[in-house]
Protein backbone atom coordinates (compact mmCIF):
# COMPACT_ATOMS: atom_id res chain seq x y z
CA UNK A 1 0.00 0.00 0.00
CA UNK A 2 1.33 3.30 -0.89
CA UNK A 3 2.88 4.88 2.52
CA UNK A 4 5.87 5.52 4.04
CA UNK A 5 6.93 1.36 4.38
CA UNK A 6 5.62 1.80 8.03
CA UNK A 7 2.29 0.17 7.77
CA UNK A 8 1.53 -3.76 7.81
CA UNK A 9 -0.02 -5.04 4.65
CA UNK A 10 -3.90 -4.21 5.83
CA UNK A 11 -7.07 -5.82 4.15
CA UNK A 12 -10.23 -3.24 5.77
CA UNK A 13 -13.70 -3.83 6.30
CA UNK A 14 -15.66 -0.76 6.86
CA UNK A 15 -19.13 0.44 6.86
CA UNK A 16 -22.03 1.37 8.60
CA UNK A 17 -23.41 0.78 11.83
CA UNK A 18 -25.36 -3.03 12.76
CA UNK A 19 -24.49 -4.13 9.09
CA UNK A 20 -22.31 -6.86 11.00
CA UNK A 21 -18.73 -5.81 10.33
CA UNK A 22 -17.30 -7.15 13.51
CA UNK A 23 -18.83 -10.70 12.76
CA UNK A 24 -17.66 -11.06 9.36
CA UNK A 25 -14.26 -10.16 10.15
CA UNK A 26 -13.91 -12.92 12.88
CA UNK A 27 -15.11 -15.56 10.60
CA UNK A 28 -12.50 -14.58 8.26
CA UNK A 29 -9.75 -14.31 10.74
CA UNK A 30 -10.23 -17.58 12.35
CA UNK A 31 -9.31 -18.86 9.03
CA UNK A 32 -6.36 -16.82 8.24
CA UNK A 33 -3.58 -16.19 9.67
CA UNK A 34 -4.01 -12.77 10.34
CA UNK A 35 -3.90 -9.76 12.92
CA UNK A 36 -7.86 -8.74 13.61
CA UNK A 37 -7.77 -5.24 14.19
CA UNK A 38 -11.05 -3.89 16.43
CA UNK A 39 -11.88 -0.44 15.89
CA UNK A 40 -14.13 -0.62 18.74
CA UNK A 41 -11.88 -2.51 21.19
CA UNK A 42 -9.03 -0.18 20.36
CA UNK A 43 -11.32 2.77 21.43
CA UNK A 44 -12.59 1.48 24.81
CA UNK A 45 -8.55 0.04 25.78
CA UNK A 46 -6.48 3.40 24.69
CA UNK A 47 -8.05 5.92 21.58
CA UNK A 48 -10.45 7.37 24.54
CA UNK A 49 -7.98 7.70 27.02
CA UNK A 50 -5.20 8.92 24.35
CA UNK A 51 -7.84 11.87 23.60
CA UNK A 52 -8.03 13.17 26.94
CA UNK A 53 -4.10 12.81 27.45
CA UNK A 54 -3.92 14.33 24.39
CA UNK A 55 -6.38 17.19 23.62
CA UNK A 56 -4.16 19.32 21.56
CA UNK A 57 -3.49 16.46 18.99
CA UNK A 58 -7.23 15.14 19.28
CA UNK A 59 -9.48 18.44 20.40
CA UNK A 60 -12.66 17.15 18.71
CA UNK A 61 -12.28 14.16 20.25
CA UNK A 62 -11.49 15.25 23.64
CA UNK A 63 -14.15 18.17 24.23
CA UNK A 64 -17.25 15.48 22.73
CA UNK A 65 -15.75 13.15 25.69
CA UNK A 66 -15.58 15.88 28.09
CA UNK A 67 -19.01 16.75 27.25
CA UNK A 68 -20.18 13.18 27.53
CA UNK A 69 -19.02 12.73 31.10
CA UNK A 70 -20.52 16.10 32.13
CA UNK A 71 -24.25 16.11 30.30
CA UNK A 72 -24.93 13.14 28.02
CA UNK A 73 -27.82 15.41 26.84
CA UNK A 74 -25.53 17.58 25.00
CA UNK A 75 -24.11 14.43 22.54
CA UNK A 76 -27.71 12.34 22.20
CA UNK A 77 -30.53 13.86 22.91
CA UNK A 78 -30.13 18.07 22.31
CA UNK A 79 -28.25 18.09 18.71
CA UNK A 80 -29.99 17.58 15.34
CA UNK A 81 -28.86 13.76 13.09
CA UNK A 82 -26.82 15.82 11.26
CA UNK A 83 -25.09 18.11 13.63
CA UNK A 84 -24.46 14.60 15.55
CA UNK A 85 -22.97 13.12 12.00
CA UNK A 86 -21.48 15.75 11.31
CA UNK A 87 -19.51 15.60 14.60
CA UNK A 88 -18.88 11.49 14.13
CA UNK A 89 -17.04 12.30 10.93
CA UNK A 90 -14.60 15.01 12.81
CA UNK A 91 -13.88 12.35 15.45
CA UNK A 92 -13.64 9.26 12.68
CA UNK A 93 -10.44 11.57 10.99
CA UNK A 94 -8.96 11.89 14.50
CA UNK A 95 -9.43 8.36 16.02
CA UNK A 96 -8.00 7.35 12.18
CA UNK A 97 -4.65 8.73 13.22
CA UNK A 98 -4.63 6.40 16.60
CA UNK A 99 -5.71 3.34 14.03
CA UNK A 100 -2.54 4.46 11.79
CA UNK A 101 -0.44 4.68 15.17
CA UNK A 102 -1.61 1.37 16.32
CA UNK A 103 -1.28 -0.52 12.59
CA UNK A 104 2.76 1.29 12.67
CA UNK A 105 3.39 -0.48 16.35
CA UNK A 106 2.54 -3.87 14.38
CA UNK A 107 5.19 -6.36 13.98
CA UNK A 108 7.24 -6.71 10.85
CA UNK A 109 5.69 -9.01 8.18
CA UNK A 110 1.84 -9.53 9.64
CA UNK A 111 -1.18 -9.40 7.58
CA UNK A 112 -3.43 -6.72 9.23
CA UNK A 113 -7.30 -7.42 8.85
CA UNK A 114 -8.75 -4.49 10.40
CA UNK A 115 -12.75 -3.24 10.59
CA UNK A 116 -14.63 -0.94 11.94
CA UNK A 117 -17.19 1.72 10.76
CA UNK A 118 -14.86 4.74 11.66
CA UNK A 119 -12.49 3.03 8.68
CA UNK A 120 -14.19 5.57 5.79
CA UNK A 121 -12.80 5.11 2.10
CA UNK A 122 -12.04 8.89 2.07
CA UNK A 123 -9.35 7.72 4.29
CA UNK A 124 -8.52 4.37 2.96
CA UNK A 125 -8.73 5.11 -0.88
CA UNK A 126 -5.12 7.41 -0.35
CA UNK A 127 -3.36 4.30 1.44
CA UNK A 128 -4.68 1.28 -1.13
CA UNK A 129 -2.33 0.12 -3.60
CA UNK A 130 -5.75 -2.13 -5.12
CA UNK A 131 -8.99 -1.29 -4.40
CA UNK A 132 -9.93 -5.40 -3.95
CA UNK A 133 -8.21 -4.45 -0.50
CA UNK A 134 -11.20 -2.45 1.31
CA UNK A 135 -15.05 -3.21 1.77
CA UNK A 136 -17.87 -1.34 3.35
CA UNK A 137 -20.74 -3.43 4.43
CA UNK A 138 -23.96 -1.01 4.58
CA UNK A 139 -27.14 -2.58 5.90
CA UNK A 140 -30.63 -2.35 4.14
CA UNK A 141 -33.20 -0.25 6.02
CA UNK A 142 -35.05 -3.86 6.40
CA UNK A 143 -32.12 -4.89 7.83
CA UNK A 144 -31.08 -2.17 9.72
CA UNK A 145 -35.05 -2.32 11.66
CA UNK A 146 -34.27 -5.97 12.79
CA UNK A 147 -30.91 -5.26 14.58
CA UNK A 148 -32.66 -2.54 16.15
CA UNK A 149 -34.78 -4.83 17.46
CA UNK A 150 -32.50 -7.95 18.29
CA UNK A 151 -29.74 -6.47 19.10
CA UNK A 152 -29.92 -5.11 22.98
CA UNK A 153 -26.69 -2.68 22.44
CA UNK A 154 -28.77 -1.41 18.99
CA UNK A 155 -31.84 -0.41 20.90
CA UNK A 156 -30.58 2.40 23.23
CA UNK A 157 -27.74 4.38 23.12
CA UNK A 158 -26.30 3.38 26.29
CA UNK A 159 -26.03 5.92 28.86
CA UNK A 160 -28.69 8.00 30.81
CA UNK A 161 -30.03 10.42 29.33
CA UNK A 162 -33.28 12.97 29.62
CA UNK A 163 -34.76 11.63 26.52
CA UNK A 164 -33.91 8.16 26.09
CA UNK A 165 -36.50 8.07 23.25
CA UNK A 166 -35.54 10.86 21.19
CA UNK A 167 -31.45 10.10 21.77
CA UNK A 168 -32.34 6.92 20.37
CA UNK A 169 -34.34 8.64 17.30
CA UNK A 170 -31.50 10.76 17.02
CA UNK A 171 -29.15 7.77 16.80
CA UNK A 172 -30.64 5.95 14.28
CA UNK A 173 -30.51 9.12 11.87
CA UNK A 174 -27.65 10.01 12.78
CA UNK A 175 -26.66 6.43 11.63
CA UNK A 176 -28.16 6.56 8.34
CA UNK A 177 -26.70 9.48 7.30
CA UNK A 178 -23.32 8.29 8.33
CA UNK A 179 -24.23 4.79 6.16
CA UNK A 180 -25.88 7.46 3.13
CA UNK A 181 -22.18 8.97 3.40
CA UNK A 182 -20.05 5.09 3.08
CA UNK A 183 -21.73 4.76 -0.03
CA UNK A 184 -21.39 7.61 -1.76
CA UNK A 185 -17.47 8.43 -0.84
CA UNK A 186 -16.77 4.49 -1.38
CA UNK A 187 -18.47 5.23 -4.90
CA UNK A 188 -16.77 8.02 -5.29
CA UNK A 189 -13.49 6.32 -5.30
CA UNK A 190 -14.09 3.18 -6.74
CA UNK A 191 -14.10 0.82 -3.65
CA UNK A 192 -16.81 -1.75 -3.18
CA UNK A 193 -20.09 -1.53 -0.97
CA UNK A 194 -21.81 -4.91 0.03
CA UNK A 195 -25.38 -4.21 1.18
CA UNK A 196 -26.71 -6.56 3.83
CA UNK A 197 -30.02 -7.43 3.61
CA UNK A 198 -30.04 -10.56 5.89
CA UNK A 199 -30.94 -12.88 2.89
CA UNK A 200 -27.63 -14.16 3.46
CA UNK A 201 -25.90 -15.41 6.32
CA UNK A 202 -22.32 -13.80 7.90
CA UNK A 203 -20.81 -16.86 7.05
CA UNK A 204 -22.09 -16.38 3.55
CA UNK A 205 -20.89 -13.13 3.14
CA UNK A 206 -17.80 -13.85 4.91
CA UNK A 207 -16.47 -16.32 2.34
CA UNK A 208 -17.37 -13.85 -0.27
CA UNK A 209 -15.47 -11.03 1.31
CA UNK A 210 -12.67 -13.92 1.39
CA UNK A 211 -12.73 -14.57 -2.23
CA UNK A 212 -12.18 -10.65 -2.98
CA UNK A 213 -9.41 -10.76 -0.37
CA UNK A 214 -7.90 -13.89 -1.78
CA UNK A 215 -4.63 -11.98 -3.36
CA UNK A 216 -3.24 -10.82 -0.08
CA UNK A 217 -4.59 -12.82 2.21
CA UNK A 218 -1.05 -15.37 3.87
CA UNK A 219 -1.01 -18.90 4.10
CA UNK A 220 -0.74 -20.97 6.77
CA UNK A 221 2.42 -22.36 7.02
CA UNK A 222 1.77 -25.55 8.70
Amino acid sequence: MPDDGSLPSTLWIGGAQWAGKTTVAQLVAVRHPVVLYAYDYHDARSHAERSRAEPQRFPHRAALLAALDRDPDQIWVWPRPEEMAASALQSFAERFEMVLEDLRGMPRGVTVLAEGWGLRPDYLAPLLDRPERAVFLVPSEAFRQRQLQELPRAGAVGVRVSDPARAQRNRIERDRLLADDVVSSARRHGLRVMEVDGTRSAAEIALEIERQFRPFLPRWLY
